[in-house]
């Protein structure tokens, strides 16, 4: 790509260089420009990268496509998280599978009742550039005390555990590569094993608008493994916008809370350092417009 004069607008179209780039589609993406590379390397799992840019500060890459990143970090992690944990009673073990930035984990040791998670990560690469780069994402939660790290498939840890959790959180990449047999029905129902009866599992699915064939077949298979599946939405800038999670469960149906539920139970667990989540946004995230309420029926 030839250099342009400093200062000069790139027309329309154009991608300027040190643009990194992710396809929703085939034929529709985004871009985030890389002011600096810290990071680029391949793991025996995945090719591994860490940025720093303008709008998100440290972001971190796998196989190309954007994970998390200190700025929008929260958007993801809070609503993947406290949708189940705060409508949970009291939620004591945890269980996450893959998350090895440890936001999740983070989001989950906010609550005072919870006495251990487990993270499974397959790739123990991911987990050391977090601890060097990502201290804004896991703040100090990948060394927190009440937290057991286990490097291994998540598959085979869930399939040959005999612990019962509270809360599963899938924080997975998308399907395919290592992740690939953790979007099967197979893999869901042996989550669903794991779950003490009033426990939840939470994972985000995909975009409604680049990936509905995806999220119908996300569903179907949630549905073949849980009682209650709770599709609902947020908005992740890193992922392009809106995008879709679940909570899926025997008995846990986060639709029963209320805002003013929710937010009584935030005060009583002190949750004060939330940037997203709240009582409104509890209740707004089951609102589903009407094209989603068909793809997910």
């Amino acid at each position: 790509m030839p250099e342009r004069p400093e200062g000069e607008v790139p027309p329309a179209g154009y991608i300027a260089p040190g643009a990194m780039t992710e396809f929703l589609t085939d034929d529709w993406g985004f871009f985030v420009r890389s002011a600096r590379q810290y990071e680029r390397f391949s793991s025996p799992y995945q090719t591994v990268e860490v940025h720093d840019t303008v709008p998100f500060g440290k972001l971190f890459r796998l196989d190309g496509c954007f994970m998390t990143s200190e700025r929008d970090e929260f958007f993801y992690h809070e609503n993947l998280v406290h949708i189940a944990a705060v409508t949970h009673p009291q939620p004591e073990r945890a269980l996450v599978i893959g998350g090895g930035d440890g936001g999740s984990a983070e989001e989950i040791l906010k609550h005072p009742s919870i006495k251990s998670v487990t993270l499974a990560e397959i790739d123990l690469a991911v987990v050391d550039i977090s601890r060097k780069y990502l201290q804004k994402v896991h703040h100090g939660a990948l060394d927190d005390p009440r937290l057991a790290l286990k490097i291994e498939d998540g598959f085979a840890f869930v399939r040959n555990s005999t612990e019962q959790y509270d809360l599963i959180v899938l924080d997975l990449t998308d399907a395919g590569g290592p992740s690939t047999q953790l979007y099967t029905p197979e893999f869901y129902r042996a989550c669903a094993a794991r779950l003490l009866p009033m426990g939840a599992l939470t994972l985000h699915v995909a975009s409604p608008v680049a990936h509905p064939e995806r999220i119908r077949a996300a569903l179907a298979n949630l549905r073949s493994a849980f009682a209650i599946v709770s599709p609902y939405l947020t908005c992740v800038p890193l992922y392009g916008g809106m995008w879709m999670m679940a909570c899926c469960s025997a008995q846990l149906d986060p639709r029963w809370m209320t805002p003013r539920d929710v937010e009584r139970r935030i005060a009583q667990r002190g949750l004060s350092e939330l940037q997203f989540y709240n009582g409104e946004t509890h209740r707004a995230a089951f609102a589903l417009p009407n094209f989603v309420r068909a793809l997910v029926a």
